[in-house]
């Protein structure tokens, strides 16, 4: 069968809300949603929809698409090239406190409102913010599709793992700093045997099935 190259994201999404009328859009994601531990981390990005912009950030995907070692260099990129980027963040308790869904909300509102010029449009992967009162498009995949999508998908990654290897210093033994706080079977067995620390969501079933009292 022949190979089907996908094509890389683009600013297709964004020239088009630029020809309704949206000045500035920008994209938005999140990382670490799935995580046992940490924060929910996410980052707003506003590219200028210029030609150049394309082969300037020539590489940008998708951060799941990318080694550690492109997201760090394709962040710098993308810082010197945005017109405007932030990064928000919902803690590990906000998290416990108002679910998974609600606090990646919340960490993309602090993102948005990070950003140092006020967008007049959003792009969002695959979540709503029907809190901000900004016209804004979210569907599937958009860290695929859309190139300010995805730059905001690696700020966001690797923002994340910063605090994640940062968090390794100071909750010792549970190895934050190799798997991020993701339910790997080294997280499981650190959990086994260490027992959840101040980090790890409590409302997570492999974590809150550790904290439950045992029953006699």
């Amino acid at each position: 069968m022949p190979v089907v190259r996908q094509r890389a994201p683009s600013l297709r999404e964004e020239r088009a809300l630029q020809q309704a009328g949206h000045r500035l859009v920008a994209g938005v994601d999140e990382a670490g949603r799935g995580a046992w531990a940490g924060p929910v981390v996410a980052a707003a990005v506003i590219l200028p929809c210029e030609r150049r912009i394309a082969s300037l950030l020539r590489g940008v995907n998708d951060s799941k698409q990318l080694t550690a070692a492109q997201r760090i260099a394709m962040r710098e990129q993308i810082q010197r090239v945005a017109l405007a980027w932030s990064v928000g963040s919902a803690s590990s308790a906000e998290i416990d406190a108002l679910g998974i869904v609600a606090a990646t909300r919340l960490a993309m509102a602090r993102a948005v409102a990070g950003l140092c010029v006020a967008p007049d449009a959003l792009l969002i992967d695959a979540v709503n913010l029907p809190e901000l009162p900004i016209v804004q498009r979210a569907f599937d995949h958009a860290d695929r599709i859309s190139l300010s999508v995805a730059a905001a998908s690696i700020l966001a990654k690797t923002s994340r793992d910063a605090m994640m290897c940062a968090l390794d210093a100071s909750a010792a033994g549970y190895g934050f700093a190799s798997h991020k706080g993701y339910g790997t079977r080294a997280h499981a067995e650190a959990l086994a045997r260490l027992g959840p620390c101040w980090a790890h969501r409590r409302s997570f079933r492999p974590v809150a099935a550790l904290c439950a009292p045992s029953v006699r």
